[in-house]
Formats: structure tokens, C-alpha cells, sequence
């Protein structure tokens, strides 16, 4: 069974920085590549950012510069560091394989809320 627990989201101001972590269980972590995906209110699922089974990243252009996403392989978990973030950051966050969902939609987690307000 395939378990994908997002934590860390938040409230906080434009210019600030919070660190998201998932825990995935039911999976062969080490051999998918994983990402970070966004979804606003009244908007589609994006992939913000993806990083390779062996580590190498890729950002969305509107994150670039400003997130970074790190894995760990033993511990099953991929994390996003988020700088920088302005109000249109806002959206729960989920991870998941990318960027194909390769368990099937069923295995979206609940996500975590990203709150950019002053």
C-alpha cells in the first residue's frame, strides 16, 4: 500500500521560507525519480520541481532560484526547501513520483498548505 505523507506547510509572510518534507512508504523509493506538486486554488496540479533516483533536480521556471529539492534514499523521504516565497506560492503541496504518477492517482497524499500573506 502506497503512503505518501506530506508536513511542514504553513502560514507565512512574502520573503520567507519554510522546508516541506515527505515520507513515502509502499514504494521502491530509490528507483523513481520524485517531485513536488502545487495545486492553487481554481487551478490545475503543477510540478514545481523533480529530482532523479541518483539526485539530479529540475524546477519549474517560476520556482527556480528559489526552491531546492533534496532526497534521501534511505530514509524514503524528498524534501523541498522553499526562499524567497511571494503570495502566488500559495497552494497545498503534495509529492509524488514524476513526472508520471507511477502508482496511479489513488496514491495522492493530503498534501500540506503553503499560506504566503502578510
Amino acid at each position: 500500500q502506497v503512503q505518501l505523507v506530506e508536513s511542514g506547510g504553513g502560514l507565512v509572510q512574502p520573503g520567507g521560507s519554510l522546508r516541506l518534507s515527505c515520507a513515502a512508504s509502499g514504494i521502491i523509493f530509490s528507483l523513481y525519480a520524485m517531485g513536488w506538486y502545487r495545486q492553487a486554488p481554481g487551478k490545475q496540479r503543477e510540478l514545481v520541481a523533480m529530482i532523479t533516483k541518483s539526485g539530479n533536480p529540475t524546477y519549474a521556471d517560476s520556482v527556480k532560484g528559489r526552491f531546492t529539492i533534496s532526497r534521501d534514499n534511505a530514509e524514503n523521504t524528498v524534501d523541498l526547501q522553499m526562499n524567497s516565497l511571494k503570495p502566488e506560492d500559495t497552494a497545498v503541496y503534495y509529492c509524488n513520483t514524476a513526472p508520471d504518477v507511477v502508482y496511479g492517482e489513488g496514491t495522492w497524499g493530503r498534501g500540506t498548505q503553503v499560506t504566503v500573506s502578510s
